[in-house]
């Protein structure tokens, strides 16, 4: 599984366990297209563990808007995203924001890709 493929499919699981009482297990069950890789595992299940570390994050970013009022696959992409760039260093930021980018072409609306790339690169000129 290509790390673009691992991503999608991470975003469908995390898409899942949003306000739901699933386990990360029972919502990775979900997605079809197994087998999966070590890097497909590690973003879901640290973007889980690491949910509120993120958020509190994410709100620092966020102007005139709240993580709640977000729409779902926006609030989504960006919690990928910003696991991402604090605890993958490995992976180039411009890589990260990318793909933070082309999700949401795939999976938002037309104006997606344009908020989610607004936050992202506020989000990594301050970090």
């Amino acid at each position: 599984m290509k790390r673009h493929e691992a991503r999608e499919k991470a975003l469908q699981v995390l898409f899942q366990l949003d306000n739901t009482d699933l386990t990360v297990e029972e919502a990775m069950g979900h997605i079809k297209g197994q087998p999966t890789n070590a890097f497909y595992e590690k973003i879901v299940t640290g973007t889980a563990e690491h949910l509120e570390e993120i958020d509190a994050k994410l709100e620092q970013h966020l102007e005139k808007w709240s993580l709640a009022r977000l729409p779902k696959i926006e609030r989504t992409v960006l919690r990928l995203a910003v696991y991402e760039l604090l605890y993958m260093p490995e992976t180039p930021k411009r890589v990260v924001l990318n793909e933070a980018i082309e999700l949401c072409k795939t999976f938002g609306d037309d104006s997606s890709s344009k908020f989610v790339n607004g936050v992202l690169s506020k989000f990594t000129e301050q970090e």
